[in-house]
């Protein structure tokens, strides 16, 4: 285990894995820091623009998408957040973490930024509110036979999919819910809070690939 105290601020780098950074300035970051720890990275809790140049990978968690924005401005790291995106830093965005990796928005709030990345729209709250969440079994072929167990909270959904942005996983209804670009991951549901790890395991091997680079 590798992750330290969140009071402290930063991961103990003994442990010899990737250094992957979550970006704690709300939501469910602590729940991504525990899944990443149990796979052998090495977990940087991110609220400052300085910690970003030890990270060889990003995780933007799920939680409110317009307040990670106006902390991220608030606390100067908007502008290192997309420098860093732009110069290839692997980023796994789950829920609102997504919203934020998106070049478009749609039913964003008046004045939201995001931080852009992904060749996708996305609308924000697609399945309602919040006891209109729901459990369901998606194929994502990329991860394997075996079905992926996803819960969706208050979750967007990728309204279309650019020329540079594949779809690795769709509802019945044809509705996409997980893209990736790159080095760019992103999932409208959480799988750190079902038991499913797959999708942070294929993050990583992204990490080690672009560190091996």
């Amino acid at each position: 285990m590798t992750l330290r105290d969140e009071s402290l601020g930063r991961a103990d780098a003994s442990g010899g894995g990737p250094r992957v950074g979550v970006l704690a300035l709300q939501g469910d970051f602590r729940e991504h820091a525990r899944v990443l720890s149990s796979l052998g990275a090495d977990v940087e809790l991110i609220r400052r623009p300085e910690e970003l140049a030890v990270i060889d990978g990003l995780v933007i968690p799920g939680g409110e998408s317009t307040v990670m924005d106006k902390l991220a401005r608030a606390y100067g790291l908007a502008e290192p957040l997309r420098a860093a995106i732009a110069a290839g830093l692997p980023v796994y965005g789950t829920c609102a973490g997504l919203i934020m990796l998106a070049d478009r928005v749609l039913d964003a709030i008046d004045g939201q930024q995001n931080l852009g990345g992904l060749d996708v729209v996305v609308r924000r709250n697609a399945f309602g509110s919040q006891n209109q969440s729901f459990e369901t079994d998606l194929d994502v072929p990329a991860l394997g036979d075996e079905p992926v167990h996803a819960a969706f909270i208050r979750g967007p959904v990728v309204e279309s999919v650019g020329e540079r942005a594949t779809s690795l996983a769709s509802l019945v209804d044809g509705r996409v819910v997980a893209v990736e670009q790159g080095n760019l991951l992103g999932t409208s549901f959480h799988p750190e809070i079902t038991g499913e790890h797959r999708f942070h395991e294929y993050f990583l091997e992204k990490v080690r690939a672009h560190v091996a680079a």
